[in-house]
């Protein structure tokens, strides 16, 4: 089989999707406090860092949005309500300038665009907030994919990885979408959970060669490092991690 990664067949092969609250439209709601009320109150304009270990936010556009360097400064990036595969847009949530009831004016979160790891602020008013429980760590050295909840591990299992020329990029990331295939039994498997990562390498691909945990129909290759930069898993597991894992779950891929 090619060691093509998961979206270079993206176009034609998304059957169905899903989003921060499942597979339904993100609900709109009232943009909820984000500090414990057991904790002091907030001053107004001030930080509060929302990533932990155990637990994160998803943010789901609502509309048509720009994302800015600053809160109310000068845009870097916009979005559509839904992205290019028709799914909703989604940013992980690193924190959130709040006001003085705790709520937040202002998200900083991480984008789905080049490069890595990148940055933006985004208003409170743009976005569906949903709390996430999950937490995705990709150990590329041992080719372990481990899946936490409420900061305790549920699941563990090998994966492939990508080969030494087309590696499996390191760093922070998210869940930001999950892609079901038309084919289960095709090079991918049944679906995909989607990682807000790009290849360093093949940064001409389709959309330029965003990452992806899938599943495969050469499970005799797990526990290798054979991909284009994806992580392969088996299909049985791969299901377990698309229904667990909302989009908006932090992903930490490591050597």
């Amino acid at each position: 089989m090619s060691r093509t990664c998961f979206y270079a067949l993206l176009t034609v092969s998304v059957v169905a999707a899903s989003n921060c609250g499942g597979e339904s439209t993100p609900r709109p709601a009232a943009t909820p406090a984000v500090v414990d009320a057991a904790r002091p109150g907030c001053a107004a304009g001030s930080f509060r860092r929302l990533e932990t270990t155990d637990r994160a936010w998803g943010a789901a556009a609502r509309r048509r949005l720009a994302a800015y360097d600053r809160p109310g400064g000068t845009p870097v990036a916009r979005f559509g309500r839904l992205n290019q595969n028709g799914v909703p847009t989604i940013f992980g949530v690193v924190g959130a300038r709040v006001d003085a009831t705790c709520r937040p004016s202002w998200l900083r979160v991480r984008m789905p665009r080049r490069p890595n790891g990148r940055l933006g602020w985004v208003r409170s008013s743009d976005v569906t907030l949903e709390r996430v429980r999950t937490r995705i760590l990709v150990d590329l050295s041992s080719r372990r994919v481990t899946l936490y909840r409420d900061g305790r591990k549920v699941l563990t299992t090998r994966a492939a990885v990508g080969s030494a020329s087309t590696p499996t990029p390191t760093g922070t990331f998210y869940v930001d979408q999950r892609l079901r295939l038309s084919d289960p039994r095709g090079p991918f498997g049944p679906g995909a959970v989607g990682v807000a990562a790009y290849s360093n390498v093949l940064t001409g691909w389709t959309q330029g060669g965003p990452i992806a945990i899938h599943g495969t129909n050469r499970p005799d290759l797990i526990g290798h490092a054979v991909s284009n930069g994806c992580v392969r898993v088996r299909n049985d597991v791969l299901l377990r991690l698309f229904r667990a894992s909302l989009a908006g779950t932090p992903v930490a891929i490591q050597r």
